[in-house]
């Protein structure tokens, strides 16, 4: 039923409250809601904040967004994890009407005396409803100082020896305006019911991903002339650079045992060779399954000793839940019933048609759904007993979402750091039910979003349509996807991409081997990389390919260092486009917005980064960048100083500007903003 002042399309919501929406500790997003009355008379609106604790915030007021859309908000801030409400309140604001009419009949000299008289019976009100133990002070019969004040404001608007007009002028000061704020009157209080918002902590909003195989890492061949397995051991070696990169987590593919029966060979061939490793998603054999670690990386200690080494280093370990399993896995002798059975008896391996995946038996979530998930639960606790508190769900859209909403639900109360990264390359509807009930982040159709239309469109979703509930983690390529971009850019396309993804997204990822500019596919048309490291050991040579001038690992570390440094590019909801004449150059811009300003009535302009991206690896290019000015919290006609943070250069822009950007000396421009006074650098 619509309340006496109707409050609609609340926002943030999801499926119509049943779910509740994502934040994360510190983040900044807007509660918004449409709020209208009958007739000519003012509205005004609030939110109140219930925290995890039972602590009632004060109201915050909101404002109209744009004037006559009936559109309310205010940006809040989420200061702690756990389970958060709000409500929004609307009501009658009898003051603002008044202030609206006698603005318009005092100044004509119509019914002035009475406008004044109104006014001062309005302003009594307003003293009476404040509340005592909101005032400042207290004194005279429990009046206070704001209680005063106001009572002063209807003796002004009664004083008829002043001119109504100077009365009129009196009561619209600033410092009468910050009592209203203080002390609404507030006639026909309706409020919403109350929403849900869990607030998660920040590695769910913002995190810089990196992927790698720990069997590459000190990989060598033996004496027999075949490839040997890297070890933990060898793979902790690799931390201290990756940490170096401003990398926040790493992230391991499967770390178990595989199998032989029906094992890949290189290139996913069907018959595996001698001392080829296969692939690390056919999990299980003899030697165990998801709560072993393969032999050839080490013992469960070692992995401990790794996950000890990554935390020294700022590092956080994220594991691949890949709930799959080789025809060697345990669980296939233990329990048949978790597999589907073909008409000839036999056990369906995976397919996606018309690939086939011979040495992956999928499990069948519907023959002993208890069963099956109190062993996966078993099997996650183990990992986090060990150290892991992220976890990289390999193809949960092949899963039930209520296994899924479930097993979630269970982790999060008693270990609410947890966090579940989905792996859901799939259709828009199952990837965003899964952010729905519960993954903390998903994977995104980034990699194949490549030019401006594409990016703006998807990014816009990204940040505005579903940011409430889904949090992208823009992945430049995994192991699974070299996109044909980056096949025929060159280094010059792997920098492009990685600036789209570092400054767009508060969270995005590469998989090792981009920072060397690895693009050669299996095949002409396929995202396949040829001698994928999925089937076997693939080691590199760092040092040498820094020494030769191969990698871009300094331009890496260079956007991370800059996602460290400024706060807005720690944020999703806060990314603006804006209009380029040309469609090879993308603009785009972060702000966090500094304090409030009483004198101009205004935010400051805070921490703003605005980025120009030349999207064609092969050309230079030329444009003239519009900038959209009150989006960077700057006047239209403003002037200020750009600071390149990638070339060092400064130069002074204003609304319109020239650029060009050569990809082979540097794809983007990553400007910070000052002061037009301030002197260039």
């Amino acid at each position: 039923m619509i309340g006496r002042i109707p409050i609609q399309d609340i926002h943030p919501v999801v499926d119509c409250g049943r779910r509740p929406a994502k934040a994360a500790a510190g983040e900044t997003f807007q509660i918004s809601a449409t709020v209208f009355r009958e007739g000519h008379e003012a509205v005004a609106a609030g939110v109140v904040l219930f925290a995890p604790d039972g602590t009632v915030s004060p109201l915050l007021r909101m404002h109209e967004l744009a004037p006559g859309t009936d559109r309310w908000g205010v940006d809040v801030s989420l200061p702690t994890e756990g389970h958060w409400h709000f409500r929004i309140e609307a009501w009658g604001d009898p003051i603002a009407t008044w202030f609206h009419d006698a603005g318009i009949k005092i100044p004509r000299g119509m019914d002035a005396d009475l406008m004044c008289e109104e006014g001062a019976r309005l302003f009594e009100r307003a003293a009476r409803a404040v509340r005592p133990n909101a005032c400042p002070q207290n004194g005279d019969n429990g009046r206070c100082g704001h209680r005063a004040a106001l009572l002063e404001v209807a003796a002004r608007l009664r004083d008829e020896a002043v001119d109504p007009r100077a009365r009129f002028a009196y009561a619209k000061l600033p410092e009468v305006e910050r009592m209203l704020l203080a002390h609404p009157l507030r006639d026909l209080l309706t409020r919403s019911p109350k929403h849900r918002i869990v607030v998660h902590r920040r590695r769910a909003l913002f995190g810089s991903w990196y992927e790698f195989f720990p069997r590459s890492e000190g990989a060598h061949v033996g004496e027999d002339g075949q490839m040997r397995s890297g070890t933990f051991a060898t793979a902790a070696r690799r931390l201290p650079a990756i940490a170096e990169m401003g990398f926040d987590v790493v992230y391991l593919p499967p770390i178990h045992p595989i199998g032989k029966t029906n094992r890949k060979g290189r290139n996913n061939t069907l018959v595996a060779e001698p001392g080829d490793p296969g692939s690390p998603w056919a999990i299980g054999s003899e030697e165990g399954g998801h709560d072993a670690v393969h032999p050839d990386l080490g013992t469960i200690e070692d992995f401990d000793a790794f996950v000890a080494r990554a935390r020294e280093l700022g590092l956080e370990i994220a594991l691949d839940l890949a709930l799959q399993c080789s025809p060697d896995h345990p669980w296939v002798k233990e329990h048949p019933e978790w597999f589907t059975i073909r008409a000839d008896g036999t056990i369906a391996y995976a397919e996606n048609p018309p690939k086939k995946y011979q040495d992956i038996y999928p499990l069948n979530f519907d023959k002993d759904p208890e069963g099956l998930y109190a062993e996966v639960k078993r099997v996650v606790r183990y990992w986090m007993s060990h150290g892991v508190r992220i976890f990289r769900v390999d193809n949960p859209h092949t899963k039930p979402v209520p296994f899924w909403e479930r097993l979630l639900a269970e982790i999060h109360a008693t270990d609410p750091d947890v966090l579940f990264l989905s792996e859901a390359f799939t259709r828009p509807a199952m990837l965003q039910t899964l952010a729905k009930i519960g993954f903390h982040q998903s994977y995104t159709y980034f990699t194949w979003r490549n030019t401006k239309q594409e990016l703006e469109e998807y990014l816009t979703e990204l940040a505005h349509k579903t940011s409430h509930f889904l949090r992208p983690n823009l992945f430049v390529n995994t192991p699974d996807i070299l996109h044909e971009y980056l096949q025929t850019g060159g280094r010059p396309a792997f920098q492009i991409r990685a600036v789209l993804a570092a400054l767009m997204s508060p969270t995005w990822g590469i998989y090792s081997g981009y920072e060397l500019c690895e693009n050669v596919p299996v095949r002409p048309g396929s995202e396949e990389y040829l001698d994928s490291e999925k089937y076997q050991y693939k080691p590199r040579d760092w040092a040498a390919a820094e020494r030769e001038g191969r990698s871009i690992a300094p331009f890496i570390r260079r956007l991370n260092m800059l996602r460290r440094a400024h706060p807005a590019l720690q944020e999703l909801r806060n990314l603006r486009f804006h209009y380029v004449d040309q469609p090879e150059l993308i603009c785009f811009s972060k702000r966090l917005p500094g304090p409030y300003d009483p004198a101009t009535r205004r935010q400051g302009m805070g921490d703003v980064v605005l980025a120009v991206v030349n999207l064609d690896p092969h050309h230079t290019r030329e444009a003239t960048v519009h900038l959209d000015m009150p989006a960077l919290g700057l006047d239209w006609n403003a002037e200020f100083i750009v600071d390149d943070e990638l070339s060092g250069q400064s130069y002074r822009w204003r609304r319109s500007n020239y650029v060009r950007l050569d990809p082979y000396v540097c794809p983007a421009h990553v400007f910070t903003l000052r002061a037009a006074s301030a002197n260039p650098r």
